[in-house]
């Protein structure tokens, strides 16, 4: 009998969070500012997700967007947001790290890594590996590191586009890590992922937009600095997740 596939949602609110429990999610993972690839969310966001959740609750430690080479000032605040993720009763963190010549900076890693562990916190790694120069030995450094499970769109901008490398990079795992494809998974793709990848685990956002509420607007400015549209925002639908998880098990799609 095939292993059910699980579903991780990337909530970018505690609203979209609560959805994704409504909707069947196994897990969540908790970040802020998706559109710059996800950041640490807020202390309030996370210790109300704490309260609102059932599922099991992962933070991402990532001070900001952009590539995976920190300062030292950057890294004192990923510590910070660590020992606050503990504190906070999170069930795991999401971290990741790379070096100036594109492999994973281990020695940094260990430091988010250890302390997490030790209080019982479990540990993916983001896809700070697709930026990384060589995959498969990320792959190698990344169990080494004790991570429980690496997400990750196979180097490419989606999963659908790097579902070879994927399924590759199972293959390698050979049961010692979860291998969890991303980005830019649906309803209407997760099937064939699965198919491609022998994936267990899936990670997606299941969004949908939702309209304000506010009855004057002034659609001459925008706060963002960017072309968007400040009355509407997306927020984890759980008939989304509920249809992503219902396909993704049912694997009825073809390649």
């Amino acid at each position: 009998m095939n292993q059910k596939v699980q579903l991780e949602v990337c909530a970018n609110s505690v609203t979209s969070a609560v959805s994704a429990q409504e909707g069947g999610a196994a897990r969540v993972e908790l970040c802020d500012n998706l559109p710059e690839g996800g950041t640490t969310p807020s202390y309030g966001a996370v210790l109300m997700a704490r309260k609102w959740l059932d599922i099991k609750l992962y933070v991402l430690i990532r001070p900001r967007g952009g590539d995976f080479l920190y300062t030292d000032l950057e890294f004192d605040v990923m510590l910070a947001d660590v020992k606050f993720c503990i504190e906070a009763g999170c069930d795991g963190i999401v971290i990741g790290i790379l070096k100036p010549d594109g492999t994973i900076d281990k020695e940094r890693c260990k430091k988010l890594i250890t302390p997490a562990k030790q209080a019982g916190l479990g540990v993916t790694f983001h896809r700070a590996v697709d930026m990384s120069a060589d995959m498969y030995n990320a792959l190698d450094d990344i169990i080494e590191l004790g991570c429980e499970r690496v997400l990750t769109s196979g180097g490419k901008a989606t999963a659908a586009s790097g579902a070879d490398t994927i399924s590759d990079l199972i293959k390698k795992a050979a049961g010692r890590i979860s291998v969890m494809p991303g980005s830019g998974i649906n309803e209407n793709n997760v099937a064939a992922i699965v198919q491609v990848t022998g994936a267990t685990e899936i990670h997606a956002s299941a969004r949908s937009p939702v309209r304000s509420e506010m009855i004057y607007l002034n659609e001459n400015i925008t706060m963002g600095g960017k072309a968007a549209n400040e009355y509407v925002v997306d927020i984890t639908d759980a008939g989304r997740v509920k249809q992503i998880l219902t396909a993704a098990n049912g694997r009825f799609f073809t390649i």
